[in-house]
């Protein structure tokens, strides 16, 4: 028995994203949760998690992307910038990833360097810990996060029924060629480098456990050749398309696939513009 009422749990704004990269066939970057975390324990994932009140919207500190501009992406009308900013917050966080660059020369921080990898890991350390803000990190380096690095490709809204509900915000960049994720081994336990091809077969063995938008984008991303061909379709920003559930099963159907027309319009709550031009 439940000790909250479904109907009454608050819906979060969160942002996730889609690390890929060619390995050398296309590949993403996957996590596995701990298996005692309050949502999603024991699955894989994206680097992703709620937006803060921390990840203020402001301009100044986001290059190649306004407030304005993400917001008419994501069909908003203010505010969308945060859902970057969080993104590229918790792909910091849980893998070690920063897509930011230098204020005033827009170049990469040398993630090479031994000792800018060193002190960038004792940020990670702090801001895993609570200790610091990320942005307050970002003005401390002198960055500007680089919003022109990620494209938004998706949006789910998490089902009535746990205790936790999520509105969030799929992105997907290419990973920076000079750093290397690693999970956080807190709540992230393991990491992986994976094709869409071994990832929809493990989780057909049940070697691997995904959400059922994880498991959605995961089918889209099987349908290009290499990661510049998903970033040029990512980039494109193609229409939204609605997605449904097929029959009696958790099976998510896109448009232009067998049962679409006859399958569940309200089961699922999801929107995906990440498709092959």
């Amino acid at each position: 028995m439940t000790d909250y009422d479904p109907e009454q749990v608050a819906i979060r704004p969160a942002a996730t994203v889609m690390l890929v990269d060619d390995r050398p066939d296309l590949q993403v970057f996957m996590m596995e949760r701990h298996a005692d975390t309050v949502f999603a324990g024991g699955m894989w994932v994206f680097p992703g998690g709620s937006v803060d009140h921390t990840d203020r919207n402001a301009d100044d500190i986001s290059v190649h992307r306004t407030d304005r501009q993400a917001s008419d992406l994501m069909g908003l009308p203010r505010g969308g910038l945060a859902y970057y900013i969080a993104a590229i917050r918790e792909a910091f966080e849980e893998a070690g990833i920063l897509l930011a660059l230098h204020r005033d020369t827009l170049s990469r921080p040398d993630f090479t360097d031994a000792e800018i990898i060193e002190r960038f890991q004792d940020h990670r350390d702090e801001l895993n810990a609570q200790q610091r803000d990320f942005l307050d990190i970002l003005a401390q380096e002198n960055l500007v996060i680089d919003g022109g690095a990620m494209h938004y490709i998706a949006r789910w809204i998490t089902p009535r029924g746990p205790p936790r509900r999520f509105d969030a915000r799929f992105f997907i960049a290419q990973m920076p060629h000079d750093q290397t994720p690693i999970h956080d081994d807190g709540e992230l336990v393991h990491s992986r480098w994976l094709s869409p091809q071994v990832i929809l077969e493990k989780v057909e063995t049940e070697e691997m456990v995904l959400m059922t938008p994880t498991l959605r984008m995961i089918k889209n991303l099987a349908l290009f050749s290499s990661a510049e061909e998903v970033m040029a379709a990512a980039g494109a920003n193609l229409p939204d398309h609605r997605a449904r559930v097929g029959g009696d099963s958790n099976t998510i159907i896109m448009p232009g696939e067998p049962g679409y027309e006859t399958a569940a319009r309200h089961v699922e709550s999801g929107w995906v513009r990440l498709r092959p031009l």
